[in-house]
């Protein structure tokens, strides 16, 4: 499986410039573009990041927003989408949904 890391750490990498430069796009606008939605991320500090509807249909996607309806339930401190989990963790998870 080692023969597969470069291509992966590489690609990664991509993805986090790309989600970093939708982030501060987002930052920069409150709208948001269509066919994405907002959610806020991370454990202590909240970042907000724009992903695709598309994620939507990704069951370890899905998983995260379980674990934000057990957390927060429908009421959502930060008036978004709120994931509870650490941002590098929702980097990594969706740099494979990519």
């Amino acid at each position: 499986m080692a023969f597969g890391l470069p291509g992966f750490v590489q690609s990664k990498k991509a993805l986090r410039r790309s989600l970093s430069g939708i982030k501060e796009v987002s930052l920069k606008s409150t709208t948001i573009p269509k066919g994405y939605f907002a959610v806020y991320v991370g454990v202590d500090q909240k970042n907000r990041y724009v992903v695709p509807l598309s994620y939507l249909n990704e069951p370890a996607f899905q998983e995260l927003l379980s674990m934000a309806e057990e957390e927060f339930g429908y009421n959502h401190p930060m008036g978004g989408l709120t994931i509870p989990c650490r941002e590098d963790v929702f980097i990594d998870l969706t740099s494979q949904l990519n």
